[in-house]
């Protein structure tokens, strides 16, 4: 059976137009479809959850929208054979659309989830944030703790009090926003395990992230090796006190030649511990989860079928 689950928010509110334009093509097809519509988050965790195990022996499900939205699928998700995904992006990031290359035109994204030609095998990561009431989230594209995830915040919030960001598109917001973040950062110190074997300590950390795709916050590419199919988690620190500095090495990110300033350091892994003086905030594919000072990252290799 095919299931979509759509966000009729996502893209400043284009989700619902472009599921309709999509509904039309299923129909003139005559295919057999069922249809969740989310009405805010979480949401989409419970749909997926409940499709999932569900007694259907052949399920492909398929979100319609954002980042996020993907998110809250692959969190809900009971991962097995019976199921494959597929992926219609309405988002205004896009960075898992960008990563797998998918067509954005929603007529012809369909007809690719339809045609269910080829199937990737990729990789998803899975965070575990907290000491006390610990919480674990998978993620398609990346984790971050620190400045990334703020932005990511104050992108929340904006929405949430009707600002400006809520229409803007999310590259632009980014910026914009991000901009404003610089102003705020505090580097903290902090430490990285690797694999169980390699440790790493840096004194002024101002974000921390790990990708299974090579970029996140709407095209920065801050993992320009990362590969979805190699089990290897791409970590990139940023780690300067000038705020200059900082705003070059971002600036630089955005066509992924950050690498050559001193202030970044890049690490391949499977898994990663980190554990920063003070608690920031943590988020996965964009979505946040709070303020932590310590967090576990690993990469289940190969974890998912998706319909590309």
């Amino acid at each position: 059976m095919l299931y979509f689950i759509v966000n009729p928010n996502s893209g400043g509110a284009k989700g619902y137009q472009v599921w309709k334009q999509a509904e039309l093509r299923l129909q003139e097809k005559k295919i057999d479809y069922k249809v969740f519509l989310t009405t805010g988050p979480g949401d989409a965790i419970e749909f997926s959850r409940q499709i999932t195990n569900s007694d259907d022996d052949d399920i492909t499900l398929v979100p319609v929208g954002g980042d996020g939205t993907f998110n809250e699928v692959l969190n809900g998700a009971n991962i097995s054979d019976r199921l494959t995904l597929g992926y219609i992006p309405t988002g205004s990031g896009n960075d898992l659309a960008r990563g797998l290359k998918l067509n954005m035109n929603v007529v012809k994204a369909l007809e690719t989830v339809l045609a269910r030609k080829n199937i990737l095998e990729m990789d998803y990561g899975v965070l575990t944030a907290g000491t006390d009431a610990v919480i674990n989230r998978r993620f398609a594209v990346s984790t971050g703790i620190g400045y990334d995830a703020q932005v990511c915040r104050s992108i929340e919030e904006s929405k949430e009090d009707g600002g400006w960001a809520k229409k803007a598109l999310r590259k632009e917001t980014y910026i914009l926003l991000g901009a404003l973040d610089i102003l705020k950062i505090e580097p903290v110190r902090g430490y990285i395990e690797m694999d169980g074997d390699r440790r790493a300590e840096f004194n002024d950390i101002v974000f921390i992230s790990s990708h299974n795709h090579i970029t996140e916050g709407g095209g920065r590419k801050f993992a320009p090796q990362a590969d979805c199919q190699d089990g290897i988690l791409n970590v990139c620190i940023m780690h300067t006190k000038s705020k200059l500095e900082f705003t070059k090495i971002l600036a630089a990110g955005l066509g992924g030649n950050h690498l050559k300033y001193n202030g970044v350091r890049a690490y391949d892994c499977r898994s990663i511990k980190i554990h920063l003086d003070k608690p920031a905030c943590v988020h996965t594919d964009g979505e946040v989860l709070g303020l932590y000072s310590d967090t576990e990252v690993h990469c289940v290799r190969k974890g998912i079928r998706i319909i590309i």
